[in-house]
């Protein structure tokens, strides 16, 4: 909340730049790009319900023209190449300066790519150069599909079935029959390994922070 907040007065600053909105978790970012057609998303890695990489995505397929930027406490490279197959255009930390980040907005906006100097340094040289082309990251295979993530995260929040299937709007049987294919998908025969693999792959994380622009 402290890091929105402060984002958020940071960007009001700028004479160009509007912020039209703020969501708390990725659901309500992408409810709220339904609703505003922003141009521009400041998301960060680290939200429950649905976290920023899974937000990115959906708002990526369904929102083309609205570009995001993606929030990270880590420089962490494996995150940088999850964001960008998912359709980020940048990658900040968020100790970014408020120049730094008005910066990257006008950037991204203008069609360029723009990452924190640390989160460079991380890159190959053959990413770099794809990323300095336009080019984007070629696709692990055999990702899980957004219905997937979104279970995942809930369970590995320690929501019970009947939790998920009224968050996500589903049946008690649809939520298990999801958690059962997750199982069988990632060959994990339990609940706790399932939170230990969104843990791992950065799906769950305590933080609630993001900006919409």
């Amino acid at each position: 909340m402290m890091v929105r907040e402060g984002f958020r007065k940071r960007l009001e600053l700028e004479a160009d730049l509007e912020v039209v909105g703020e969501a708390k978790d990725g659901r309500q970012a992408v409810a709220l790009v339904k609703k505003l057609r922003p141009a521009m998303v400041l998301m960060d890695i680290a939200m429950p319900l649905l976290n920023g990489l899974e937000a990115t995505r959906q708002i990526r397929k369904d929102f083309p023209d609205t570009k995001v930027i993606m929030l990270s406490a880590h420089s962490d490279a494996a995150y940088v190449r999850q964001a960008i197959e998912l359709g980020a255009t940048g990658f900040l930390l968020k100790q970014t300066s408020s120049d730094v980040l008005a910066t990257a907005i006008r950037e991204v906006q203008k069609g360029n790519t723009f990452f924190s100097p640390a989160i460079t340094r991380h890159l190959h040289s053959r990413e770099q150069k794809s990323l300095d082309r336009g080019e984007p990251f070629k696709p692990k295979s055999n990702h899980l599909s957004s219905r997937e993530v979104e279970v995942l995260q809930l369970i590995a929040e320690g929501k019970p079935n009947k939790q998920v299937a009224a968050e996500l709007g589903v049946s008690f049987k649809t939520v298990d029959k999801h958690r059962q294919h997750l199982m069988g998908k990632l060959n994990i025969h339990d609940v706790a390994g399932l939170t230990r693999y969104a843990m791992a792959e950065g799906i769950i994380n305590s933080n609630i922070r993001v900006i919409i622009d």
